[in-house]
């Protein structure tokens, strides 16, 4: 088989050059960055993709770099715990869940992919029986077997293949994050969120541990406005811009209004995502991650899915021609992908939070079972993680390691 072409360094089209690479598939890798830096926050891996990751080998570096992630809790706006549950190993499944710095995890992925092609926007492609040509705006091209647009949710091939597409789509809800090092808080390795989107809701990890046993803390600030500026992963931003909603959350187990004082950074973007397409695929031409199925980052699951359309992809590539090979990853992966991308909207995990605010009318409770029971809240996490494929049925722990 001739070269793969795959458009975009992050971190879908490099866990693609792993997984063709694993299988002797060769591949070039094109980035349209001059250079590659430590940009963006956080980012979770739920277990389905470690275990894909694992077995490219990289839980090592991961495990180096990452917080194993232990635990997710749930609070309302007053600091009252709802729901919490063990998560990854800890949660009896096979595989961790790491909340990894975005630029850690692009690290260990770019020390094994090997060679990107940087400085290389793509602006279109050209293909017939043999192959497909893309067109970078150097004025240079490339000629390959296959092309897959890894480029995200502003994808130069999406464009091509979907002229009509239109722009992503307003969730209604604005995002600030940051980063602040801070003391580990409820043990060092919990997943917060608290509060809800109408009158302000807070997501929180670590995403490092360092020498001296503090932690890089990513923390999202999430709040329902009808206003946004255009999406941008890197736009900065202040603290000031949303601070009132979370002035007074000083609480038994963080003191947020501090930590948010501390933070190294702030940026701001919309959270947006696009409906479902009916189809990624043209010929030898096809769509992986953001480029494919950009969702609202509401289910730590952006990522993972990416990684998932990678493994997928490269299985079917090791088995058959590209038009047909293709197909066939779209037939896999489109449907499933297509019901995160709804479910995020719907019911991702915190919909816990946005029940407890609507059965209580957004006021303290005296007992969160004289509001909803335990089961109800479990039921309402199990459903997210069969959607999105890392419930118990769906990741077992290899025999011999239960």
């Amino acid at each position: 088989m001739d070269e793969v072409l795959v458009v975009g360094g992050g971190i879908g089209g490099l866990t693609l050059a792993l997984e063709l690479r694993r299988r002797n598939i060769a591949c070039r890798v094109f980035e349209a960055a001059p250079d590659i830096k430590p940009v963006g926050v956080g980012v979770n891996l739920l277990p389905h993709s470690t275990k894909i990751l694992a077995e490219l080998g990289l839980e090592p570096a991961l495990a180096r770099a990452a917080v194993e992630t232990a635990e997710s809790h749930f609070y309302n706006r007053f600091g009252q715990l709802i729901y919490q549950e063990p998560l990854g190993r800890r949660g009896g499944l096979g595989w961790p869940q790491f909340s990894i710095h975005r630029a850690d995890l692009q690290a260990a992925l770019l020390e094994r992919a090997g060679a990107v092609e940087l400085g290389k926007q793509c602006t279109g492609f050209e293909q017939d029986a043999a192959g497909v040509t893309l067109r970078f705006a150097d004025g240079s091209s490339a000629r390959g077997a296959a092309a897959i647009g890894c480029d995200g949710i502003h994808s130069a091939l999406r464009k091509q293949l979907f002229p009509q597409d239109g722009a992503p789509r307003y969730s209604g809800v604005n995002m600030w994050r940051g980063v602040t090092r801070w003391q580990p808080y409820l043990g060092g390795a919990t997943m917060v969120r608290a509060g809800w989107l109408a009158t302000g809701k807070m997501v929180i990890y670590p995403i490092r541990t360092y020498e001296d046993g503090t932690q890089l803390v990513n923390w999202v600030f999430e709040i329902e406005t009808p206003q946004y500026q255009q999406w941008d992963w890197n736009r900065k931003a202040r603290i000031e811009d949303f601070f009132a909603h979370v002035a007074d959350w000083t609480f038994e187990w963080l003191d947020i209004p501090a930590m948010l004082r501390a933070s190294d950074m702030v940026l701001e973007y919309p959270m947006v995502d696009k409906d479902p397409l009916a189809r990624w695929t043209h010929g030898r031409v096809t769509l992986l991650g953001d480029a494919a199925h950009p969702m609202v980052p509401r289910g730590s699951n952006g990522a993972g899915q990416a990684i998932l359309d990678a493994r997928a992809l490269a299985e079917e590539l090791s088995q058959a021609a590209p038009p047909q090979a293709l197909a066939a990853y779209e037939a896999k992966r489109l449907a499933p992908t297509s019901n995160v991308v709804l479910e995020n909207r719907r019911n991702p995990p915190d919909a816990i939070l946005r029940e407890v605010y609507e059965r209580t009318g957004d006021k303290p409770f005296a007992r969160v079972d004289e509001v909803i029971s335990q089961a109800e809240l479990r039921d309402m996490s199990e459903r997210y993680k069969r959607v999105a494929g890392y419930d118990r049925g769906a990741l077992q722990p290899p025999q011999g390691t239960r």
